[in-house]
């Protein structure tokens, strides 16, 4: 089958995420066929250095033996059976394994070992936020019905996740569909609406946080936050302490707290989780992407003996937790997992990221200084540069200019492939990357800001 024919049905057939189809229409995609390493392969034959995990999932490469290994003997032995009234070894090791890293990890509260499994960040969300709501209702308490979340956060696009998100271009046409909920300012320091003197942002962003809590408190069921980057709202990088001190403000007033890990988990951060950075254990958390590496849809819901103890009961009671999934603890998902996190483990891979976060830093140093590079911002092996046009007043680009996009199409001249969040250009490679292809990856974003905007 030929290139012309395959972009003739994909034009005719598919309906891209987040692409406005009017544009794609008129343009040539580029279709990819093979993976290696770090790198993707298009149908002309040309190898593109992917900047982005492939929308943040890759972790450990593409074409991993030991995933494809483990995928190919499941599906010798059995693909699918569901988790509604029956088991499967892969998700039931997955289960151990997961319950185990969490324990080691995040140590300093009550150790999440209840895992519930579905398929992608915005059902882990979905069944954090049901679970959060009815562990109230079966503990007797009546009348919270609101979550807090962050401007600027994003936690999925199915209706429970956007009632929570704070992006105004993703979910401001939602709006008369969505569940109760309140946001509270979001700790982006360099267009903090309180203080952007860093690291008082932090501060008077925990005190805002605190007053809608204490305003709220009885109606208030959770805070759900994606610690230390909020990665889809611009890679806001969250100053020191803010993770920790909102933790002390859900003890504080009895509010539970949902760690939407989907995106920061898995290394992503320079450790396993992000929480870690702040010794933070949350009552519940959300993990998806890196789980797999890529290969199958999988996302775990974590929480608590508590939480779980409270739907516990006779079944005339009424608190099971009525939810779930088709692809529950899908044993090829769950196998994928389990060999991702064996590499984990055996490679070492998050103990030798330090050198590597140090080389983006260097790198975002001399980007910084470029003139229309406004902020840069980093927390391990995320990062974000975000482009203005008045270094001084902060003053974006017109919208219309799309200069975000043009240098990503430059990137790819150059055998780079980027993706980016308006005019914040996003890196987040596989965590495996050399040291040679992540010099090369920033060499070329910085040479393409320069020619795109001179």
């Amino acid at each position: 089958m030929d290139k012309k024919q395959l972009i003739e049905w994909d034009k005719k057939f598919i309906w891209h995420p987040f692409t406005q189809m009017k544009s794609w229409l008129n343009e040539e995609p580029t279709i990819f066929i093979e993976g290696r390493d770090c790198f993707l392969k298009d149908i002309d034959g040309k190898w593109y250095l992917d900047g982005v995990s492939s929308l943040w999932v890759n972790v450990h490469g593409h074409r991993r033996a030991e995933i494809d290994e483990a995928v190919k003997s499941q599906i010798d032995k059995l693909a699918h059976s569901t988790l509604l009234g029956a088991c499967n070894k892969p998700s039931i090791v997955l289960a151990k394994k997961m319950a185990d890293l969490l324990s080691e990890k995040l140590k300093w509260g009550e150790p999440l070992t209840k895992i519930f499994y579905s398929d992608n960040g915005s059902t882990a969300v979905e069944i954090a936020m049901k679970i959060a709501y009815q562990y109230w209702m079966n503990m007797g308490i009546r009348g919270k019905d609101t979550f807090v979340s962050l401007k600027e956060g994003y936690h999925g696009d199915t209706i429970g996740a956007v009632s929570v998100g704070g992006v105004e271009l993703f979910h401001n046409v939602y709006k008369p569909l969505l569940n109760k909920s309140l946001q509270a300012p979001a700790p982006y320091c360099y267009r903090c609406e309180l203080n952007n003197s860093y690291p008082q942002c932090g501060l008077a962003c925990l005190n805002e946080m605190e007053k809608i809590i204490a305003q709220h408190q009885k109606k208030v069921i959770a805070v759900i936050v994606e610690p230390l980057v909020q990665c889809a709202g611009g890679i806001i990088v969250w100053p020191e302490g803010y993770l920790r001190g909102l933790r002390e403000i859900c003890n504080k007033y009895d509010i539970l707290l949902i760690a939407d890990e989907v995106a920061t988990g898995f290394g992503r951060t320079g450790k396993m989780f992000a929480c870690e950075h702040e010794q933070v254990t949350p009552d519940i958390i959300c993990l998806s992407k890196g789980i797999t590496n890529g290969y199958m849809p999988l996302a775990v819901t974590a929480v608590s003996e508590k939480i779980f103890n409270a739907f516990l009961g006779e079944l005339e009671e009424r608190k099971t937790f009525y939810h779930g999934h088709s692809y529950t603890g899908n044993p090829l998902a769950c196998a994928a997992a389990i060999a991702n996190l064996e590499i984990f483990a055996k490679e070492t891979t998050v103990e030798k990221l330090p050198s590597k976060i140090y080389l983006i830093n260097e790198m975002l140093s001399e980007i910084a200084q470029l003139r229309y590079v406004g902020d840069v911002r980093q927390k391990g092996m995320i990062a974000g540069i975000e482009i203005v046009k008045d270094k001084n007043t902060k003053e974006p680009f017109p919208y219309k200019e799309q200069i975000g996009w043009r240098i990503v199409k430059a990137a790819r001249k150059h055998g780079v492939w980027l993706r980016p969040l308006g005019d914040i250009i996003v890196i987040m490679p596989p965590l495996i990357i050399s040291k040679e292809h992540l010099q090369r990856l920033l060499d070329v974003i910085k040479v393409c800001i320069i020619e795109v905007t001179s």
